[in-house]
């Protein structure tokens, strides 16, 4: 069982930026790739960025990629998403999500996550 919490939303002007923590509970957090989604008004969810266990490989959306980077501390159980150049179009609920013992373009999927954060909120006013 993982428990995740999300922190570091907020609201930001556009071209500005933000970094996203995802602290997670429980000791083998090393054993699971880490997945951000997000979530706009009226929209589904869609894949953002994600990152394997070891961190030796990152997959982005098309449309944060070159201004969105992943990162994890395996020694913090936390996985980090850094925003730049935001857009008003980035504005949604972000959530990270683990996924057990999966790494490869599999994370890109909703599907491959077992345990989900509660969420927090990105603006970006123009």
């Amino acid at each position: 069982q993982v428990q995740l919490v999300e922190s570091g939303g907020g609201l930001v002007q556009v071209g500005g930026s933000l970094r996203l923590s995802c602290a997670a509970s429980g000791r083998t957090f090393s054993s699971y790739g880490m997945g951000w989604f997000r979530q706009a008004p009226g929209k589904e969810r869609e894949f953002v960025a994600a990152i394997i266990w070891s961190g030796a490989t990152t997959y982005y959306a098309d449309s944060v990629k070159g201004r969105f980077t992943t990162s994890r501390d395996n020694t913090k159980n936390t996985v980090y998403l850094h925003m730049n150049s935001l857009k008003p179009e980035d504005t949604a609920v972000y959530y990270c999500a683990a996924a057990l013992n999966l790494a490869g373009p599999i994370l890109r999927t909703s599907v491959a996550y077992s345990y989900w954060g509660q969420g927090t909120q990105v603006t970006v006013s123009s």
